[in-house]
């Protein structure tokens, strides 16, 4: 085992043990990966929960923003974004817009449509809750040298296209 052990080192070195005819490498990066999610959700729910938003809230809102001025999309690019239903998104909008987080209106371009757009509260909120995640992530990746980090990004990205 390492001179600087983890759980995982722990847990693979017992199956190691237990069942030497098997190869635990796989455990040793996705059960890090799997650990670290856990630690990462629990730093969003806290950056989104102390900007008064749900975890789905700011899923919605950041899509929004990122679209720029004037903070607007329609249901379904919000659909394509999120990875939702349309019954889902409809009612995630319904709730933002009784929250005054969103407003319906119409699509200048087609009134048949509408469109989704950011209120000035909903803005406030997203930006608050984008900068606490900046900083709390920023916390979890803080034992990294700036070099470590991209190379860790690269690997993960090479390692997720085949998901996406």
């Amino acid at each position: 085992m390492p001179e600087s052990s983890d759980e995982v080192d722990r847990i693979v070195d017992a199956w190691e043990r237990e069942r030497p005819d098997l190869d635990f490498a796989p455990l040793l990066v996705l059960s890090r990966v799997d650990r670290l999610s856990k630690h990462l959700d629990r730093a969003r729910r806290g950056a989104f929960g102390r900007s008064d938003l749900q975890s789905w809230e700011f899923d919605v809102l950041s899509a929004l923003r990122r679209a720029g001025a004037p903070f607007q999309l329609s249901p379904k690019a919000l659909l394509t974004q999120t990875l939702v239903s349309s019954g889902t998104m409809t009612n995630r909008i319904d709730r933002l817009v009784e929250r005054g987080l969103v407003e319906r209106q119409t699509d200048p371009n087609d009134g048949r449509g509408i469109l989704v757009r950011m209120t000035a509260q909903g803005m406030a909120r997203v930006d608050a809750a984008i900068t606490r995640l900046v900083d709390a992530e920023a916390e979890l990746l803080r034992t990294l040298a700036p070099g470590d980090r991209t190379r860790l990004a690269a690997l993960l990205r090479k390692l997720s296209l085949d998901f996406d």
